[in-house]
C-alpha cells in the first residue's frame, strides 16, 4: 500500500473528496492529510495559481524597466 492509499484526495470531476486513490490522477488533486484539506482544494489551487501568476509576472518584468537618466 502506497503513501496517496492513506490520504484524502479531491476529485476535480466529481467535486468529491476522496479517502485513497480510487479515481484516475488526471481526475485528483492531493494528497490531504485530511478530509477537510482536500474539500478546500479548489480554493487552494486558485490561491497557488494566482501567486505564481504574480511571480511569473514579476520575473517578465525584471530587467525591463529602463533605469533613469542622471538629470543635471
Amino acid at each position: 500500500m502506497s503513501d496517496g492509499d492513506e490520504k484524502y484526495w479531491y476529485n476535480l470531476s466529481t467535486g468529491e473528496v476522496e479517502f485513497g486513490m480510487l479515481s484516475a490522477a488526471v481526475d485528483r488533486v492531493g494528497p490531504f492529510d485530511t478530509a477537510e484539506e482536500a474539500s478546500q482544494a479548489p480554493a487552494t489551487l486558485r490561491e497557488r495559481s494566482r501567486a505564481w501568476a504574480e511571480e511569473d509576472a514579476a520575473e517578465d518584468a525584471w530587467g525591463s524597466a529602463r533605469p533613469a537618466e542622471n538629470e543635471e
